[in-house]
């Protein structure tokens, strides 16, 4: 072992207590940065999860302005369009008001665009042929103990109250499907609002990414001057929508997340200068015996780096336990915000990478003032 990398590896462990407390210091923050950085994750899961083939054309206002059913056929006749359905956002309430999750009424094709819900082909089949029936996820099957056959009364907050009946429960292909919604027929809900012919959006499937933005230019163009103009988008921009407007929270917890890297900083940097201040007559000594400064700067820079690694790493193993146990918790009761809750390796190389990066940053200025300092002012006692 190189002599430099022998007396970083001593500089390291001199002092046990010091550099223990330094690691576990390193360690919290970064569970604290893994956590908030895990949440704005789980934010972006369902925009991530969106599909490159589907489109969402809403009312151009606001998607609380409904749309006629009559825009369909018009919409299924753009080139590039191979499929059309159309949903709309009940948002009412299971027997208590605080019992929210995301209820859509649908038309039946809806779920055919998403090969991603894996659904028995008999609950598909009851989905279009019967006025009441209902598919639910199975995040949401269990948080409220349902099953298939259940009747389910919801009350509404916008529209008239319905019942529907459970005749299937899907589940998601990838860890990152939303699986806390309901689905119930559109048609129910028209039939109690008198046959009004409304919907709140249209969901469109075209034959590939790369003809997304014509489709979206001809079918706004083909509502442009009506009463209900239109506003097309990709899946994804249409649920980061919904995203934006947890915009200051967001924006809150991202800052956080930074102020816990400045932290890891002030702890490497303090503890690198009070180990730098103790051995400075050792590095006047070091200096004496041929010593040169880029070998210096490597013992500084390099206890600091092993530091903020071993903290990195320790911290991401506690934060890997701590969320994953809390996941199942979060996903469970708090599904419809956050239907994934996990720590991914982005944000795993993240922590580790801007610890490491604090640490470097931490080294400087210490092994500035070693290399500054002359043999006689290194070897000078300090008071």
């Amino acid at each position: 072992m190189p002599p430099v990398l022998k007396l970083m590896m001593k500089n390291c462990l001199r002092n046990p207590l010091r550099t223990t407390l330094t690691i576990l210091g390193i360690s919290v923050a970064i569970v604290a940065f893994t956590f908030l950085r895990t949440v704005l994750a789980a934010y972006y899961a369902g925009a991530e999860a969106s599909a490159a083939t589907r489109l969402v054309t809403r009312h151009k206002v606001s998607l609380f302005n409904v749309l006629p059913l009559s825009q369909k056929d018009k919409i299924a006749a753009v080139p590039g369009v191979t499929q059309v359905s159309y949903g709309m956002w009940y948002g009412g309430y299971y027997k208590d008001s605080g019992n929210f999750f995301a209820q859509m009424a649908i038309d039946p094709g809806y779920l055919d665009l998403y090969p991603e819900f894996i659904l028995a082909p008999e609950a598909r089949e009851q989905f279009g042929s019967e006025m009441q029936a209902a598919v639910i996820g199975r995040k949401l099957a269990n948080r409220f103990g349902w099953k298939v056959g259940d009747r389910i009364p919801l009350t509404g907050t916008f529209y008239p109250n319905v019942e529907v009946v459970i005749r299937g429960i899907y589940s998601g292909r990838e860890r990152n499907t939303d699986e806390t919604a309901m689905f119930f027929r559109w048609s129910m809900l028209d039939e109690t609002r008198n046959r009004e012919g409304q919907v709140g959006w249209y969901l469109l499937g075209i034959d590939s990414p790369g003809s997304g933005s014509r489709v979206m230019d001809e079918v706004d163009s083909l509502f442009q001057n009506s009463t209900a103009p239109t506003h097309t988008e990709t899946e994804r921009d249409f649920n980061l929508s919904f995203v934006s407007m947890m915009g200051g929270v967001i924006t809150v917890i991202r800052v956080a997340s930074w102020i816990v890297i400045g932290i890891i900083l002030l702890i490497m940097a303090n503890i690198m200068a009070m180990a730098v201040r103790e051995r400075t007559t050792e590095y006047g000594v070091l200096k004496t015996l041929g010593f040169r400064n880029g070998h210096l700067a490597g013992i500084v820079a390099g206890e600091a780096l092993l530091l903020a690694f071993l903290g990195g790493v320790a911290g991401c193993l506690l934060g890997f336990a701590a969320i994953r146990a809390a996941g199942s918790v979060i996903e469970a009761t708090m599904g419809q915000i956050f239907p994934v809750f996990e720590l991914t390796l982005q944000t795993i190389a993240m922590a580790v990478g801007l610890a490491i990066a604090a640490g470097a940053l931490a080294a400087i200025a210490p092994a500035r003032r070693i290399l500054g300092s002359s043999v006689a002012q290194s070897l000078r006692p300090i008071d």
